[in-house]
């Protein structure tokens, strides 16, 4: 009888491990996602390797722009839905010149005034021939570069860019929103290489 018991527990457990693993994982070799990207405040996370098998929404952000506020709703999405798969990462840019100087005077305000808590990265550049490699392929697969601070992307769970979404897209509009819902929805994928541990802000 504790022979069965314990055979029966343990086929339960590998139909539970069955059940929780994705169908299919990332290759982070051929995947969009396959950048090295330097943390707000230091350490550097492989985008697939961390965040494969999660809705992301990339964020182009800035410190002194009319669409700043948006750091509001933008946080307020992560903490909504982060539970359910939602990542955003922010990317601050000074390309429209109104970022802050450096990294640490950045984090410094985002934590200060809007309390951020979601992914952020070293400054950086979004469009041109010097963007970062990340944002180039953004473009490549959206045709559309950012135009201005707080431009958004839309990554489903398989790591396949889905969507372009300019400044004037609020982070509670239902276009976005409703775009989210849609992919959480979606059965996850994990990346092919175990996920490193998350740096620091």
């Amino acid at each position: 009888m504790r022979h069965a018991t314990r055979t029966l527990l343990f086929a339960s457990a590998l139909l539970g491990a069955a059940l929780s693993t994705p169908a299919s994982a990332l290759d982070c070799a051929t995947s969009p996602l396959n950048h090295d990207e330097k943390r707000l405040l230091g350490g550097t996370e492989n985008l697939c390797k961390t965040y494969g098998g999660k809705v992301i929404l990339v964020v182009n952000t800035a410190s002194h722009c009319g669409y700043t506020p948006q750091f509001e709703g933008i946080e307020k999405l992560y903490k909504t839905y982060k539970d359910q798969g939602l990542v955003v990462l922010g990317f601050p840019s000074d390309q429209f010149n109104q970022e802050k100087p450096d990294d640490e005077s950045i984090a410094k305000f985002c934590t200060a005034n809007y309390g951020v808590t979601f992914p952020m990265f070293s400054k950086t550049r979004v469009d041109g021939a010097d963007a970062n490699p990340f944002y180039k392929d953004l473009k490549a697969a959206t045709k559309k570069a950012p135009e201005w601070n707080f431009n958004k992307y839309l990554i489903g769970r398989d790591g396949k860019i889905l969507a372009h979404y300019p400044s004037s897209v609020t982070p509670t509009s239902d276009k976005l929103v409703d775009a989210i819902k849609t992919e959480l929805a979606k059965p996850g994928s994990a990346a092919a290489a175990t996920p490193s541990a998350t740096a620091s802000r």
